[in-house]
Order: structure tokens, then C-alpha cells, then sequence
């Protein structure tokens, strides 16, 4: 494990993936701000990419029952992404996909992908079991527990905070627990 994600480490180890294969699928999962969509900000950057977020793919409403959410990693539309996204990747072409918004608890749009090369995951889910199949390459971020609330509380405000505190990062560390998502990582910093 390193201490702070390297660029070097995973430029090199993208172009080297790029230069053996015709599609490239890499996943950055890891904890609440630990800085997984910057990290993937910055492989953008680098490389001509599609970036798909977990965040886009969380329960509608509809789908939200008690059983659902005691499921390890349940809070994520992983048939969905697993439909919408993944799948497509597999097969090739452009496609499109809804994104979720949990703030008007509705889809609000579609987005149409362009085939490329390399597609970045990122967010927490991205290696649910039901998904990691198609990565060729999977990063995981961890975060100081102290450090991850003060990010948290800056990104998002005190009260959304609260609700990771008490319930989002608890369902996480046992996706990450239960997973072995971490062991499942080529990756970890």
C-alpha cells in the first residue's frame, strides 16, 4: 500500500494497458473523499476517456427497501450500471445511459457515450461483485476516518456529513470488509 495515489504509477501502468489492449476498463473505488473522482479528473487529463461515476446509479426511490439496504453494497443500482454501462463497454460502440440524481430522487438526464479506448469507473461500488469482471485494472483510496469527515463536512456541509457518519460510510466499510475489495485491488493507495 502507498501512502498518496502516484501518478507515475498509474499513467505508466495505463499506457502499458493500452499498448496490449484494444479497450482498456479501469475502476477507482476506495472511501468518501478519498479522492477517487479527482483522481480520475486527472487520468481525464492524461487520456482521451469516458468517466462513468457510481454516483449516477444509486437507488431510485422505487427500488429503496429494508431488504434491498442490508444487502452488502445494495444501495447501488448495480443491475442498472451492470445493463446500462458495463455491458455496453463489453460489447463495444457508443451507447447511452440515465443518470440518477438523488437530490430530486428522479432521473434528470441521459448521456451519450462515445466509444474510446479507456473508461474509468470511479466510485464507491465500482468493484461490487456483480461488476469487477470487466475491469482490467482496479485502484482502491483509503482515507484517515478523521480526515475523510473533514472532507466530507467541506465538500458536502455538516448535515449531509452527519448522514455519512451514521449511515453511508458504515455501509461502505462493509461493502469493503465483506468484498475484500481492497484484497481485490492491483492497486492501493
Amino acid at each position: 500500500m502507498l501512502n498518496k495515489w502516484n501518478p507515475d504509477i498509474i499513467l505508466n501502468r495505463i499506457e502499458t494497458l493500452l499498448k496490449d489492449k484494444h479497450s482498456v476498463k479501469i475502476a477507482i473505488d476506495g472511501n468518501s473523499g478519498a479522492g477517487k473522482t479527482t483522481l480520475a479528473k486527472y487520468i481525464e487529463e492524461h487520456f482521451d476517456c469516458n468517466v462513468f461515476h457510481m454516483d449516477d446509479f444509486f437507488l431510485p426511490l422505487e427500488l429503496k427497501t429494508e431488504e434491498r439496504l442490508k444487502e452488502v453494497g445494495g444501495n447501488v443500482d448495480y443491475v442498472r450500471f451492470r445493463h446500462e454501462v458495463a455491458d455496453r463497454l463489453i460489447e463495444g460502440g457508443n451507447f447511452e445511459y440515465r443518470v440518477y440524481n438523488c437530490r430530486t430522487l428522479s432521473f434528470d438526464r441521459t448521456i451519450f457515450v462515445k466509444e474510446k479506448r479507456l473508461n474509468i469507473v470511479e466510485g464507491v461500488y465500482s468493484m461490487h461483485p456483480t461488476l469487477i469482471d470487466i475491469y482490467d485494472y482496479k485502484i482502491f483510496l483509503s482515507i484517515d476516518h478523521d480526515k475523510q469527515l473533514e472532507r466530507i463536512i467541506k465538500r458536502s456541509g455538516a448535515a449531509l456529513a452527519n448522514k455519512f457518519k451514521e449511515i453511508w460510510i458504515p455501509m461502505e466499510n462493509r461493502y469493503f470488509s465483506e468484498m475484500k475489495i481492497k484484497e481485490n485491488s492491483d492497486l492501493v493507495f
